[in-house]
């Protein structure tokens, strides 16, 4: 029987890479951006590749939107689990000086929607007991880096999010995927950032770029699908792309 997962952040960079490898790899696929335009033109590529699809816009922090992943992905059948891999930067500023909004909205991005797929999601992979919770997480949920704060924060308590779903839940796997240093939409806003941090940034950032030590989104993708196949053994752990 063929299998369905959830994948967030869909649109572009990891998201992207992913969809199409997993639609390569045989399962469905319940596709989810707040770009509705974007996101449409990922879901046509995926069905060129033989895969079942649904997309989702709007953000999986708010509960209608993760409430609908959820029921697409058990109306397609099969539904196996999710990838959370949904994330909002917003760099630049200190985090005493970042607006309330923004930082709010890279709590819903990260952490808020983590929570509200596990909300819906763990009921119905717990009655299967099986299925997989995938949480893409980020170095920077150990690094105390000017700039990325609120993206820090969140990471950290996403990370935690996922371990302890972990312990409560045995029966689903689930782990923390961090990608590595991937040329994504988020590499160029820090490379590009504007406010207090802005030069700690440019040279962090601008020095992953001139040294040559990124990542593309499909070597990051391709790393998570061989995860994919065992994803029993790192239940719990925080796993890389050197991992796999």
């Amino acid at each position: 029987m063929r299998r369905t997962l959830i994948l967030t952040g869909a649109s572009r960079g990891i998201g992207r890479a992913l969809a199409l490898e997993l639609a390569q790899a045989g399962y469905d696929l319940v596709l989810n951006a707040r770009s509705e335009g974007p996101l449409k033109e990922v879901a046509e590529e995926v069905r060129t590749l033989g895969a079942r699809v649904e997309a989702v816009a709007g953000s999986a922090g708010q509960a209608p939107v993760a409430e609908e992943l959820v029921k697409k992905a058990e109306g397609l059948g099969g539904f196996y689990g999710y990838i959370h891999n949904a994330g909002v930067l917003h760099p630049g500023p200190f985090l005493y000086e970042i607006a309330e909004g923004l930082f709010l909205e890279v709590l819903e991005a990260n952490l808020i929607a983590g929570y509200q797929l596990a909300r819906f999601a763990y009921p119905l992979l717990r009655k299967k007991g099986e299925g997989v919770a995938v949480y893409v997480g980020s170095g920077a949920a150990e690094s105390n880096l000017p700039g990325i704060g609120a993206y820090a924060v969140a990471k950290a308590a996403e990370e935690h999010l996922a371990r302890q779903l972990a312990v409560e839940v045995p029966e689903v796997p689930c782990f923390i995927y961090r990608p590595g240093v991937v040329e994504t939409e988020m590499q160029r806003q820090a490379r590009e950032a504007q406010g207090s941090a802005a030069p700690v940034l440019h040279r962090v950032f601008r020095g992953y770029k001139e040294e040559g030590l990124l990542l593309t989104p499909q070597e990051a993708a391709e790393a998570l699908l061989r995860l994919l196949q065992r994803p029993r053994q790192y239940h719990g752990k925080i796993v890389s792309w050197r991992d796999a």
